[in-house]
């Protein structure tokens, strides 16, 4: 798994400190970088899952669909609010979750 593309991935918008921090995951590199720096908490079922997964993902062993569901599970778990972008027929189209 390379780190720093993102042909499998969604990209995903974290708004993990307030109105004005934001990080954008758009790669396994970026995943791995919220997760464990910019993290509000470091405990729960879904964040340790999504940890779990990321390294999944980066071994090979899991694969980016994965990883992007459980980073969401994680968000909703952390009451982090999500700005996603979801593929419609071709188009990108905005989807706010929280």
């Amino acid at each position: 798994m390379q780190w720093n593309t993102s042909a499998d991935f969604a990209p995903l918008v974290l708004f993990v400190g307030g109105r004005r921090k934001h990080k954008i995951v758009r790669t396994l590199q970026d995943a791995a970088e919220v997760l464990m720096i910019d993290w509000p908490l470091d405990d729960g079922e879904e964040y340790v899952a999504a940890v779990k997964a990321c390294a999944d993902a980066v071994t090979g062993q899991a694969g980016m669909h994965e990883l992007r569901e459980l980073l969401l599970s994680a968000a909703r778990e952390a009451g982090i609010a999500v700005l996603s972008v979801i593929a419609d027929n071709r188009k990108m189209a905005p989807h706010m979750a929280a």
